[in-house]
């Protein structure tokens, strides 16, 4: 869910969250889709991320932060700061 919008979406397998918002026409920022560069890193507001990238340390993941190109949820339900 997108806390700003209230929109809500469904991330199938195989597709990655940031592949499902760009393709809902969402504008949001993105460079490598890889997760090492950190364009799109955005703030988990509720649920638990299952990170996948390799540029947040462990502090900031800790802090809430995440790569939408690559990372998943570990939990059915995921708010972003979006």
């Amino acid at each position: 869910m997108l806390e700003k919008s209230g929109r809500e979406f469904v991330i199938p397998e195989g597709k990655s969250i940031l592949e499902v918002l760009r393709d809902a026409g969402l504008d949001v920022d993105f460079s490598c889709e890889q997760g090492i560069c950190g364009a799109c890193q955005v703030q988990v507001v509720e649920g638990e991320p299952d990170h996948r990238d390799m540029f947040l340390s462990d502090e900031e993941k800790a802090e809430g932060g995440m790569m939408i190109c690559c990372s998943g949820s570990k939990t059915p339900r995921l708010t972003l700061a979006l």
